[in-house]
């Protein structure tokens, strides 16, 4: 039920950042059940426990990952130290659990970009 409320949350800001001319694309992370040869597979093809569900190129240069969590979700282990190594490395990276959320990412990026202040 849970992957589902999340399929569906990733499936409406993929919509809403389309919308916007933004493009993003999905990283095939929600595991590969029990094919432990797939697994394997993907793996060996670049496959890593942990990254984030979106990678989306925002305005101005910037690329980024996107968790996508429910209201409730939070980060496992894997994805804690993903997020810790986007943080070490200054790559943009934001847990979102709704569209509104990104929406808010995009205001506050354009705001950085006019010479506001960061939120």
């Amino acid at each position: 039920m849970k992957r589902n409320a999340e399929a569906k949350i990733q499936a409406e800001i993929v919509e809403y950042l389309s919308g916007q001319g933004i493009f993003c694309h999905s990283v095939p992370n929600e595991g590969t059940g029990t094919d432990k040869l797939r697994t394997m597979r993907m793996i060996t093809m670049g496959l890593r426990p942990g990254t984030a569900d979106l990678v989306v190129w925002f305005p101005g240069r910037v690329i980024g990952y996107l968790e996508v969590k429910t209201e409730t979700g939070q980060l496992s282990e894997n994805q804690r130290r993903f997020k810790k190594r986007c943080e070490e490395n200054g790559v943009f990276y934001a847990v979102v659990r709704s569209v509104e959320d990104v929406r808010q990412i995009l205001e506050d990026q354009r705001r950085i970009e006019d010479g506001g202040e960061e939120a």
